[in-house]
């Protein structure tokens, strides 16, 4: 089963982009959202819907496709409602392989790897690219797709977020203007953010932040 996005060309309203899924049956982004919203709490529904706008338009202006951007922003949080255990038991039920660290903070780290299996099996996308960007939302990994980066940048900075005014506002303006420059400004804060709590740090983000800095030096 192929998803295949069509063009947005083909259609007036911007909010009814269709994808083929589902053995050739007809969804589109409302079904995704009302789906989301059926799941998830209130708090992380209304983060969802803001990764998707922030998605939209980061796509927009780095010549990403927007159908694809959209899907990812929408989707990425679809297995956050998951307990630590339950997020364990799928991994195991697919033979994902868990690091030391991710069965330590299953809820933080799994539910982005689980999360691109019930995009594929729950909700028809087979688009691969919107997998990678759904899985990787979290840690990132070394040289992301544009696609991967935008989901990861706009998971950060969407406006429900709650952080220092200043620096979100700094973090935001490169990620209209330079996505890596984005992805390293957030790593960094983030790598901080928890050495100063003395928590764990999944391998793959610092494995991130060393590939992006050594690429921008």
């Amino acid at each position: 089963m192929q998803l295949q996005v069509l063009s947005e060309n083909n259609y007036v309203n911007t909010d009814k982009f269709l994808f083929t899924a589902f053995e050739g049956e007809y969804m589109d982004l409302e079904y995704l959202r009302k789906c989301m919203k059926s799941i998830l709490s209130e708090k992380r529904y209304r983060h969802s819907l803001g990764v998707e706008d922030v998605c939209y338009d980061l796509a927009l202006i780095h010549g990403e496709d927007t159908l694809l951007a959209s899907a990812a922003g929408i989707l990425h949080d679809c297995a956050k409602y998951l307990t630590d255990d339950k997020l364990l038991q799928e991994c195991e039920k697919y033979n994902i392989e868990i690091s030391d660290t991710e069965r330590q903070l299953p809820q933080a780290l799994l539910h982005s790897k689980i999360g691109a299996i019930y995009a594929r099996e729950k909700y028809g996308i087979t688009e691969e690219s919107v997998l990678k960007a759904i899985e990787y939302h979290t840690t990132g990994r070394p040289a992301m797709t544009k696609l991967e980066k935008i989901v990861f940048v706009a998971d950060f900075i969407e406006p429900n977020r709650k952080a220092d005014v200043l620096k979100m506002y700094n973090i935001r303006e490169s990620a209209y203007q330079n996505l890596d420059e984005a992805v390293i400004k957030i790593l960094e804060r983030s790598v901080k953010y928890l050495n100063d709590k003395k928590s764990l740090i999944d391998p793959m983000t610092m494995l991130t932040y060393e590939y992006y800095v050594n690429k921008n030096e």
